[in-house]
């Protein structure tokens, strides 16, 4: 969870999916007509080059309509973070979510995107040229989530927005103003609750829905604060709990109080309002299809969720066939390292399934206590460390924390997410968190995954605020997934099964496609999609559960981890047939990281433009071999 990064995976405006931290995830497939000229990492000398020479008149006149957007959009929505970012607007409000406001920001957007229109990207200067294929798809994806009207369901099996709520306690707040406009947003709880009740019926009336199937369950969270009877045991107490001491003792005493009485008073009463909503008439009236397609207008609708998550132009068939080419291999894999175990089953055609039976039932593959599973997490990331120099250049400055993820939203959450500043770690329910699978989450979640690659996306000062502060699923989590591989290069998987923990994700992610169009496309029932994971993986029944869950509501997002991790692999094997002994596995990164989240297209278009250069550069001023050749 983008968070949204959930990495995704989650939501920064909860309820409002147009919104998600600006994570949008914008098609291109323009993109390679736009991104013609040479546009390395060094953005930032382009942008001086570009410059000095003179600023074309099309880029002034493109800067203009992206920075006067960006500035109202920062305007326009104020909401704390999610588990990627705990920071977000500092406004004494919530973002407004009301149907009005909704036709409001597409009337915005669409006036942004006719200007656009306006703009011939062949005379942008090539770093602008670049920012005009990220930019536009993520305008476009805006405007057509109103235009759907995602809003109407404005959660899933996996997020939601009275859920995501509470992490805004957890930014830091310096002032006596910081808690003041956190109180006015306590306070503001009701009103939003209201305007989301109001868009989910809405949606309830024309068939557009969380499916029914996955709604068990999903009330708790609610009813954790609808029926506290002390504030202070809120999540939302948090940052009273200690205050800074520039502020005064009588003045903490006044803030207190002010946000005893809105947790009290307004919120937990908002939340009581919603749970009424959720039991007696969301739940009962919901859809009982759960396919995509089978909504009003759905076919239209996953097509745009496929653009929005991958970025491709890709037909649903298309990618159902991808993930059977990919399940056949991993599988063919997996078998390999059963065979040189000596792993013997029941009988000959069992031996898989007798295999994954006694991964998820041996004790030596589990964690005792919540604090030996944080631990191992730690020890692996801290070995990271010490091996990560020597497969990417250019490291952040930023450094993340490792925590457990919160009780009240810890059932229904995947095993961990990452952010630039947080390694979020599941440590619900111990027997279905393996030990084996933990270096692969770690590597995808920290280093070299999502805190990695977030702070050094947040470390691009030369990139404009919609790169910078974007994240675009297919790139980000394309990422993350071949980061887990590189864990093979860097030696983090020291065993046997912790090999095939890897090989566990990655056909995890795999199945994601066989799933996710099936469900959605094809028409597969909630028992086709479980046995379907269950019996490729080494996952725990419950993260079975809760994954195909999450695929049923939240449609298309799960496509982007394997269809990005197949494009910058590929990237990656046709730098090293091009550059032979002169590829450099940590330039070859670094190039990868230094776009921050771009569409696959746009991606493809500049590391190709890497190739090129370093393939034209004379042998001694070539990779200097460092890190060697990778494999």
């Amino acid at each position: 969870m983008p968070k949204a990064r959930c990495g995704y995976d989650g939501f920064i405006f909860p309820g409002d999916s147009a919104l998600n931290r600006i994570r949008l995830h914008g098609v291109l497939a323009f993109a390679l007509a736009l991104v013609t000229a040479p546009a390395l990492p060094a953005l930032a000398a382009d942008a001086a080059a570009s410059t000095a020479a003179s600023v074309p008149a099309a880029d002034a006149a493109f800067r203009a309509i992206y920075e006067a957007e960006w500035a109202w959009r920062e305007r326009e929505f104020g909401i704390a973070g999610d588990e990627d970012d705990e920071g977000g607007a500092d406004l004494p409000r919530l973002p407004d979510v009301g149907a009005d406001a909704q036709r409001r920001r597409l009337a915005m957007w669409d006036r942004v995107l006719r200007r656009l229109d306006g703009i011939d990207p062949a005379a942008l200067s090539s770093a602008e040229r670049v920012n005009y294929a990220v930019y536009k798809p993520q305008v476009e994806n805006l405007a057509a989530s109103i235009r759907f009207r995602d809003y109407e369901m404005p959660f899933n099996a996996d997020s939601s927005f009275w859920s995501n709520l509470a992490f805004m306690a957890r930014k830091p707040m310096r002032d006596a103003q910081a808690y003041r406009n956190y109180i006015g947003r306590l306070s503001d709880v009701p009103r939003y609750f209201d305007q989301q009740v109001d868009n989910m019926r809405a949606g309830l009336a024309r068939g557009f829905s969380v499916p029914k199937a996955v709604l068990a369950g999903r009330d708790v969270s609610i009813a954790n604060v609808a029926q506290l009877a002390d504030p202070e045991q809120s999540a939302f107490w948090k940052p009273f709990k200690k205050m800074p001491a520039s502020i005064p003792e009588a003045e903490q005493a006044q803030l207190r109080g002010a946000a005893r009485e809105a947790i009290s008073r307004q919120l937990i009463p908002a939340y009581g309002k919603l749970l009424a909503f959720f039991r007696d008439e969301y739940m009962p009236n919901a859809r009982t299809t759960l396919a995509a397609e089978a909504m009003p207008d759905g076919k239209a609708w996953y097509r745009q969720q496929i653009r929005e998550y991958t970025t491709l132009n890709m037909t649903p068939e298309d990618i159902h066939q991808v993930g059977l080419r990919e399940v056949a291999r991993i599988q063919a894999e997996m078998d390999a390292i059963i065979a040189g175990l000596g792993f013997k089953g029941r009988h000959q055609d069992s031996t898989f399934a007798d295999f994954l039976h006694f991964l998820r039932t041996d004790p030596q593959f589990y964690a005792k206590t919540p604090e030996e599973l944080l631990r191992r997490a730690a020890w692996i990331s801290k070995r990271v460390d010490g091996e990560i120099g020597k497969v990417i250049g250019t490291l952040p400055r930023g450094r993340f924390t490792i925590v457990p993820v919160p009780d009240d939203i810890a059932p229904f959450w995947t095993a961990g997410r990452g952010g630039a500043d947080t390694y979020w770690v599941n440590t619900y329910d111990l027997p279905s968190r393996p030990l084996y699978n933990l270096p692969a989450l770690t590597l995808h979640e920290s280093a070299p995954g999502h805190s990695l690659q977030g702070s050094l996306a947040r470390e691009q000062d030369a990139l404009p605020a919609f790169r910078r502060e974007n994240y675009i699923s297919a790139y980000g989590e394309g990422w993350g997934l071949y980061s887990e591989d590189l864990g093979v290069e860097m030696g983090i998987y020291q065993t046997p099964y912790e090999d095939f923990g890897r090989l566990t994700y990655a056909m995890w992610r795999a199945c994601r496609l066989v799933i996710d169009t099936g469900v959605h496309h094809k028409g597969w029932t909630r028992d086709q999609a479980l046995a379907y994971l269950r019996d490729r993986t080494a996952l725990s029944e419950h993260e079975v559960t809760t994954e195909v869950d999450r695929y049923i509501s939240w449609p298309a997002q799960a496509l982007s981890y394997k269809l990005g991790e197949l494009a910058i692999t590929g990237l990656r094997e046709e730098a090293e047939q091009a550059l032979g002994p002169r590829f450099d596995v940590r330039k070859f990164h670094d190039v990868v990281l230094a776009q921050g989240s771009v569409p696959l297209p746009v991606l493809e278009t500049q590391v190709r433009a890497y190739i090129a250069e370093a393939g034209a550069a004379a042998p001694d001023t070539a990779a200097d071999g460092g890190a060697g050749a990778g494999g």
